[in-house]
């Protein structure tokens, strides 16, 4: 097939005519989509309430099998803890108004529209989920079952109607959070923030009289706000009042480590999914949702698509605040639309995903066809070779340019950088290395980085260079984006540490954006060699020595040329080596 190249073009169309038309005027054609495609990773991000309208999926399930097979599971793993039907209530105006049928009733269309994404060829090297909207980013990163999911959902939200509803409500404020806390002064303990959803996207709740008066307040002062259509207050003291009752009930949820990585909004950070107990799913409904802050962590990690898995969307308006704020890019892209929740409207977003460059599978919309002969690109010729240098009657080139280098170690001034490697990943080969016994403290681990729980400053390898290029593919499929810095002992007495130097090279090269430098280190290692080590490694220099008498940067110097004798060359035999 044709090559993938970076700007990207993709027209829908149910006819050939529709097909034909958007390909010749794709700049104002309503069924063409374009775009740039882009290397960053993808994230599923899964909104909280709000999203939800009547007839929702129901569409979609007539047209996907795969997505009706999901949430046809849903169902039934919903079924123990509610005595309604999951595509009954869809089409359900009325019972979607109840917190108790909406949410878990939203828990099953994220989950299934996830599977449907997969089943595309669009798999997520993320998921956050914006409060709970978590719970189905925990079934998607395989850190909850989808039975377990279901019952966290449908018990907590129970617990909701039961005991919080008709007792609070909640007010999105378009202002930054120093804004809407100045804003809070005058209602302290009766209202809080319940949700920072970007840089000038701030949801509060708490008492109905209270924000009665602030929206009253901030309509004096020209900030918009607007009731948001609850009557409880979620992510607020109100929420105390359910503790025990949740950790009591969801006491049996049996959470596992998971296979995608998790941005939790109640840390603002990845999270072990062994932790996401009971307990955690009462502060994900207590606590802040901090989706400002999580989303600025996957961007900062190289995460630039984000498809929201909803019915309709409502985060992305926050995501690109974050990121405009941020000065880093990203593409947004939404699933469903309110009233548009077919399959035409999840073809659009897949052709939005692919123009970004999500990796989608397009023998999976269309089978695999038949192949047909089409022009070859009409590339440009354009003449590459250098012009040959004027000879001079010796045949010798003139004006040779200086072409030689030698490698020189130029001295470092001996420096003290205060701190310590506690927050470092030492990757150890199987028989261990003495210097991790002189670095206490230290994260130690090896080429699968199993050791890695959480997040680190730095990688330093001390791997020979065969077991090297399995580190980077593990620091890259574990999200690790701290810089790595391998370790040589004497290199140059030992052919084998050798290469090691050529190879990190190498992958500074190809990977400058995790690449740390290389660092040679004396046998004996003494307080003065650490102490210098530690400088090396919160420096600039990315090609350190370190001895006994000092610290040493690489670097090539130009060679001076001594021309030889003019001499016409005669046929003869010729050794040539490289």
């Amino acid at each position: 097939g044709r090559a993938r190249f970076g700007r990207r073009l993709a027209v829908l169309g149910a006819d050939r005519d529709a097909l034909l038309s958007a390909l010749a005027a794709p700049d104002t054609a309503p069924n063409a989509v374009t775009g740039e495609a882009d290397s960053g990773r993808t994230v599923f991000v899964f909104p909280g309430q709000g999203t939800q309208w009547t007839g929702m999926a129901l569409e979609l399930a007539d047209a996907e099998p795969e997505f009706a097979a999901r949430l046809d599971a849903c169902a039934q793993a919903l079924a123990p803890h509610t005595d309604w039907s999951l595509r009954e209530v869809l089409a359900d105006e009325t019972a979607l108004n109840r917190v108790d049928v909406v949410q878990p009733a939203l828990f099953a269309v994220m989950v299934s529209l996830a599977a449907l994404w997969r089943s595309y060829g669009v798999h997520p090297d993320a998921v956050v989920g914006h409060s709970q909207g978590e719970i189905a980013a925990a079934v998607v990163a395989g850190v909850l079952s989808l039975d377990d999911g279901a019952k966290v959902v449908a018990l907590r939200s129970r617990a909701i109607r039961r005991s919080l509803a008709g007792k609070g409500g909640m007010v999105s404020v378009a202002a930054d959070e120093s804004t809407v806390r100045g804003l809070l002064d005058g209602h302290a303990g009766r209202i809080g923030v319940a949700a920072l959803n970007g840089p000038a996207a701030t949801v509060v709740s708490g008492d109905p009289e209270a924000l009665d008066a602030l929206v009253a307040d901030c309509d004096t002062r020209g900030v918009r706000a607007r009731r948001v259509p609850v009557d409880y207050a979620s992510h607020s003291a109100h929420v105390e009042e359910v503790r025990e009752e949740l950790l009591a009930e969801l006491a049996g949820v049996r959470p596992a480590q998971g296979d995608v990585p998790l941005l939790s909004t109640v840390t603002a950070d990845f999270v072990d999914g062994t932790t996401m107990d009971a307990e955690y799913w009462y502060r994900n409904l207590r606590e802040t949702v901090a989706l400002h802050a999580a989303t600025e962590r996957l961007l900062r990690t190289g995460h630039t698509l984000f498809v929201e898995a909803g019915p309709h969307p409502v985060l992305v308006a926050g995501i690109e605040g974050t990121a405009a704020d941020a000065g880093l890019p990203v593409t947004t892209v939404g699933t469903l639309q309110r009233g548009q929740g077919g399959r035409e409207r999840m073809l659009a977003a897949l052709a939005e995903a692919w123009v970004a460059g999500a990796d989608v599978d397009r023998t999976a919309l269309t089978g695999p066809g038949r192949r047909a002969e089409l022009p070859t690109y009409p590339f440009q010729r354009e003449r590459y070779w250098l012009p040959t240098p004027g000879r001079s009657a010796a045949g010798v080139p003139q004006q040779a340019p200086d072409v030689l280098y030698r490698t020189e170690w130029r001295a470092l001034p001996d420096q003290d950088i205060p701190g310590t490697l506690e927050d470092w990943a030492v990757v150890v080969p199987d028989g261990g290395h003495p210097l991790t016994a002189a670095l206490p403290g230290v994260v130690t681990t090896d080429a699968d980085l199993k050791g890695v729980t959480g997040p680190v400053a730095g990688v330093l390898s001390l791997l020979a260079p065969a077991d090297t290029p399995a580190l980077v593919r593990a620091l890259d499929t574990a999200g690790v984006q701290a810089p790595l810095w391998c370790a040589t002992t004497e290199a140059e007495r030992d052919p084998e540490q050798a290469a090691l130097w050529g190879l990190g090279q190498v992958i500074g090269l190809e990977q400058p954006q995790r690449w740390g430098g290389l660092v040679d280190l004396p046998v004996g290692l003494d307080d003065t060699v650490l102490r210098r080590l530690r400088t090396v490694l919160a420096g600039t220099e990315n090609q350190v020595r370190v001895r006994a008498d000092g610290t040493y940067a690489r670097r090539l110097v130009r060679t001076p040329q001594v021309a030889p004798p003019a001499e016409r060359w005669a046929p003869g035999r010729v050794l040539v080596r490289g």
